[in-house]
């Protein structure tokens, strides 16, 4: 054969098929390389390894890395979530991040609004006779192919619907706030080990790049020790018709919805529980939408490595979500930290006689998907959550202290928890 005849146009390779020609063809024995561990990986064909494609790095130097292709389980393979409450999270978020995920699938929905629910199956390929009303859960528990009841309606429905889910045999992922109060949470995880189903409350942020990344350098003394804390999230808030100005439905205002992240976030960070909270709660006397839930929130814990942490939250105020770590040698600002999306990591620290101010630009991920995933995970291994009931239970008792500090003007001194992530399931593995 002559030479030319091994060469290849472009015309040719597409006519060809590109997965069907050899690695000789392609010249790729000589650009072949060797993956982590494993034998040789041919540069643009990749290679099947321990159930996933893999190539080589192809990039030079000057450029990061590029992430591995995806490695999605089969849908037959993945575990099957009903999804219960229609409302603007699971329409806008939920039900399109189960396009993103790789160990779970759509198998059912429950909503109180027939025709939505009907509509919503049809445009994710949910089967109409997996379609359910509040209440039918024997028909839910009947449904072989649902391992995971995820529960997306006001925080005042959540103990119910948690205790009517474990009761059917379903695991169960919970929106956060777990509940109304810390007397509900304990009902739900009580419930749930009786039946013993799994218990996942939807800490998104913990599951989130950014987030996680932060928490990484704050345990990793890279910067030095954190010693302060500041977090804020805030946003205005319009129809006063809504539930989260209901009392019963929301337990609270701005604190246990968007205030929650700020506490949860700097727990998750640092891994301790406060021994200290004081607070001071504020709502416009003039607004008739807080008549029943609070619209400002300033609150300050203290933990027991001396940390001290500053957090704002309110229902008044343009929309911002900021999470700044102030450590010995270094400073961590995370904007956006609590938003669905659009998270900024800057950090700064000295660099001889200069001020260094670096960007870290991590992969977006949908952190939808990526709490979904894991609790998928958790039951294809049998492994307890990394936000279990016990995590949103412990929100629950601190935000009850928060209240309790605003009430009285006191602070409130609260017991040491043993070690590190006393309510928290194992660490993540880290992912490509």
């Amino acid at each position: 054969m002559a030479d030319d005849d091994l060469t290849l146009s472009r015309r040719n390779l597409l006519r060809a098929g590109g997965a069907t020609l050899t690695g000789a063809a392609l010249g790729m024995n000589a650009a072949s390389a060797a993956s982590p561990g494993g034998p040789s990986v041919p540069a643009d064909t990749g290679a099947v390894q321990g159930g996933k494609v893999l190539f080589p790095n192809w990039r030079g130097p000057g450029d990061r890395e590029p992430p591995p292709p995806g490695a999605p389980m089969p849908p037959g393979k993945r575990v099957g979530f009903a999804i219960v409450g229609l409302g603007r999270l699971s329409l806008e978020e939920l039900l399109p991040a189960f396009g993103e995920t790789k160990k779970a699938r759509l198998v059912a929905l429950m909503s109180g609004t027939p025709d939505k629910a009907r509509l919503a199956a049809e445009q994710y390929g949910v089967a109409p006779d997996a379609v359910y009303g509040y209440g039918e859960w024997e028909g839910l528990r009947q449904n072989t192919a649902v391992q995971v009841v995820y529960i997306v309606t006001p925080n005042g429905l959540h103990r119910d619907q948690v205790l009517a889910a474990a009761a059917a045999g379903k695991h169960v992922l919970c929106e956060k706030p777990m509940a109304n109060s810390s007397a509900e949470a304990r009902d739900m995880i009580a419930a749930c080990a009786k039946a013993n189903v799994k218990l996942m409350i939807a800490y998104r942020c913990q599951y989130e790049p950014y987030n996680r990344e932060v928490a990484r350098l704050s345990r990793s003394g890279e910067f030095g020790r954190p010693r302060m804390i500041t977090a804020f999230n805030g946003q205005t808030t319009g129809l006063p018709e809504q539930w989260r100005l209901k009392k019963a439905l929301a337990g609270g205002g701005a604190l246990p919805d968007i205030g929650i992240y700020c506490l949860n976030t700097i727990r998750a960070l640092l891994g301790e529980e406060p021994v200290l909270i004081q607070a001071q709660i504020h709502s416009s006397p003039d607004d008739p939408k807080f008549k029943e839930v609070e619209e400002n929130v300033a609150f300050t814990m203290r933990f027991p490595s001396g940390v001290i942490a500053q957090c704002g939250t309110s229902y008044g105020v343009h929309e911002s979500r900021r999470l700044q770590v102030h450590t010995e040698r270094g400073d961590l600002d995370l904007q956006n930290a609590f938003a669905y999306e659009g998270q900024r990591l800057v950090i700064s620290y000295p660099d001889g006689k200069a001020e260094a101010r670096v960007t870290r630009v991590l992969a977006q991920k949908n952190q939808f998907a990526l709490e979904i995933d894991h609790m998928a995970e958790c039951v294809l291994n049998d492994r307890r959550p990394r936000t279990p009931g016990e995590e949103g239970l412990q929100d629950h008792v601190l935000m009850e202290a928060i209240y309790e500090s605003a009430r009285t003007g006191a602070p409130v001194t609260l017991k040491p928890a043993e070690g590190l992530d006393a309510t928290r399931g194992p660490e993540l593995e880290e992912t490509g």
